[in-house]
């Protein structure tokens, strides 16, 4: 029964992933088809000046980090190798949580892995954020992106909290052992004497 509901929460990880996956391709090509040239074509503003997009084309990893930087490889190398081996090792067990989460990351991966591939290199971006009265600018970025960060932010918080709620577990069984252990009976007056007694009678 148990690796049944594990492969049934496989296939709804399966199906995350491939959501991602279609709705990043998808989007892309709509903008790719309505708003080229890059960093020159139109822009379109979803929350006044907060929200815009706009299409770039992204040579670097998710937010325009390490632009054709050999660091980009390496990280993402690391980075799939330690999702592989996670999800390797929650493949027959784990919560549907945790599935959903690498279903998060691992589609975004690939979606951005497609652009790559398709691309010569470069990744469509087009999600700009911005803050004009703090003069903050978001760097910009996709659904993929998102999916990754999110699923990223969801599962550091689920192993930290984990981590806090088996170590608040672990003290409480400490303390309920220590209080339901037996303890030895308080010694009665006639056994403190007895001791003195035979000592006198051996003198």
């Amino acid at each position: 029964m148990k690796h049944r509901r594990a492969r049934v929460y496989d296939a709804l990880a399966f199906l995350t992933a491939i959501l991602v996956l279609v709705l990043d391709q998808w989007t892309k090509a709509l903008v790719v088809t309505n708003l080229s040239p890059s960093f020159f074509g139109p822009r379109i503003s979803l929350i006044g000046d907060y929200l815009t997009l706009y299409y770039i084309k992204n040579n670097g990893a998710a937010f325009s980090l390490f632009a054709n930087s050999m660091v980009l490889v390496l990280l993402i190398a690391v980075a799939i190798g330690v999702i592989v081996y996670l999800y390797i090792r929650n493949i027959n067990t784990g919560s549907l949580w945790y599935k959903l989460i690498f279903g998060l990351i691992i589609g975004g991966a690939l979606s951005n892995l497609i652009d790559r591939v398709r691309h010569g290199g470069y990744v469509v971006d087009f999600i700009s954020f911005n803050i004009p009265q703090l003069n903050f600018h978001f760097a910009i970025f996709n659904l993929a992106d998102a999916a990754i960060s999110v699923g990223v932010v969801l599962l550091f918080v689920t192993l930290l909290l984990g981590s806090i709620l088996k170590s608040e577990e672990t003290v409480k069984q400490t303390q309920t052992a220590q209080k339901t252990s037996p303890n030895p009976p308080p010694a009665t007056g006639s056994e403190l004497l007895q001791p003195s007694k035979e000592h006198d009678a051996q003198n």
